[in-house]
């Protein structure tokens, strides 16, 4: 059941294996496990990016395409929901609407780009992708009638997936279990079924051929495949899976501008998860969004403490001050791809492959 269900793409390591069933009961159980505001937030955040990180791994890792338009994509779900709700109220049927526009519109971008681009060498492709997600910055930025501008775009949600809506007067294991929790839970399932979702594109034929275009697209044209074709489904694909992370962005934050959903920071930041999990894994999606997401969260509290605790030591205390966060978290990501060249999944799948064939155990 377990091998059906992830598509017979199992972890192929033991700690690996692990590590994934820690990070789905963590995030299962978050509200749970880690209350408060913040910990919410954070484990929110990893649900959304693990679906966007999967959705550019389809694109990088299993088809060797490399696109800067990503996170317009992205940008496109989340506003789709904000500018239909704020339209139409706070409704189930204002969500179906912008989600569906949002989904037709990604579609035809994203095959507008993969026919006009996917011709062209990587290097040209990655340019005008990088162009067309900033001119779709632009728009957002200076559409104020429809996008908000740069103030962007807060809007209210059906009143089950709000905070303020209870349906029990006390607490739950120390939780209120308000609109708040009902709105993580429903991002925690929509991860999960896309997650496998996309499990199941990789693992199928379409994602052999794929992976086969990746590795030489000549061949794969020899051979009889149309490259460009396929080629575009991918794009296409990974588009509308980036659309639905979007649109999960917006529901959880009720609110959605240009930095927001569309910035230039959130593409780096997708690359950096993709190279830190494992391009081409899927799993790599997940361990790399958790990774970061609390890395980036909770860098500086960390660094508080140390400065605090090397007060003693004015020079040390300085270089531990938390305002030097980014300079860390730059040195843990060249350490990661240091000694994790391949990506966390990667190296462990390598270390459980070099086990089994010295006649060890992973």
């Amino acid at each position: 059941m377990l091998t059906r269900l992830l598509s017979n793409d199992l972890p192929r390591s033991r700690i690996l294996a692990v590590l994934l069933l820690v990070l789905l009961l963590g995030l299962a159980f978050a509200p749970f496990l880690f209350p408060g505001v913040k910990a919410l937030n954070v484990a929110a955040k990893v649900l959304i990016f693990i679906v966007l990180v999967a959705s550019f791994d389809l694109l990088l890792g299993y088809t060797g395409i490399v696109s800067f338009a990503h996170t317009m994509f992205f940008g496109i779900g989340a506003y789709g929901i904000a500018i239909a709700t704020t339209r139409m109220g706070p409704t189930w049927e204002a969500l179906a609407v912008g989600l569906g526009c949002a989904l037709v519109l990604s579609f035809l971008l994203a095959l507008l780009i993969g026919l006009f681009s996917l011709r062209v060498r990587a290097i040209f492709f990655a340019m005008i992708t990088l162009a067309v997600a900033s001119a779709f910055l632009t728009l957002a930025s200076q559409l104020s009638s429809l996008t908000g501008g740069e103030d962007g775009l807060t809007f209210k949600v059906p009143e089950i997936l709000s905070p303020s809506w209870e349906f029990m007067d006390e607490e739950f294991l120390g939780v209120m279990l308000d609109g708040r929790l009902v709105s993580y839970y429903l991002l925690f399932v929509l991860a999960l079924v896309l997650l496998l979702t996309l499990l199941r594109i990789v693992n199928s034929p379409f994602g052999r051929v794929l992976q086969a275009i990746r590795e030489n697209e000549f061949r794969a044209e020899a051979i009889g495949y149309r490259v460009v074709v396929y080629r575009t489904i991918s794009s296409i694909l990974s588009a509308l899976f980036a659309c639905a992370a979007g649109a999960m962005l917006a529901l959880w934050l009720r609110y959605n501008g240009p930095d927001t959903s569309m910035s230039f920071e959130i593409m780096m930041d997708v690359l950096l998860i993709v190279v830190i999990g494992g391009m081409g894994t899927m799993y790599g999606a997940v361990v790399g969004a958790t990774l970061f997401m609390i890395a980036q969260s909770y860098l500086q509290d960390l660094l508080r403490l140390g400065s605090e605790a090397t007060a003693a030591l004015p020079w040390l205390s300085a270089l531990l001050s938390p305002q030097r966060w980014l300079l860390w978290l730059g040195v843990l990501f060249v350490l990661s791809v240091y000694y994790f060249p391949t990506g966390v999944v990667g190296r462990l799948r390598l270390r459980a492959a070099a086990r089994l064939s010295t006649g060890g155990q992973s």
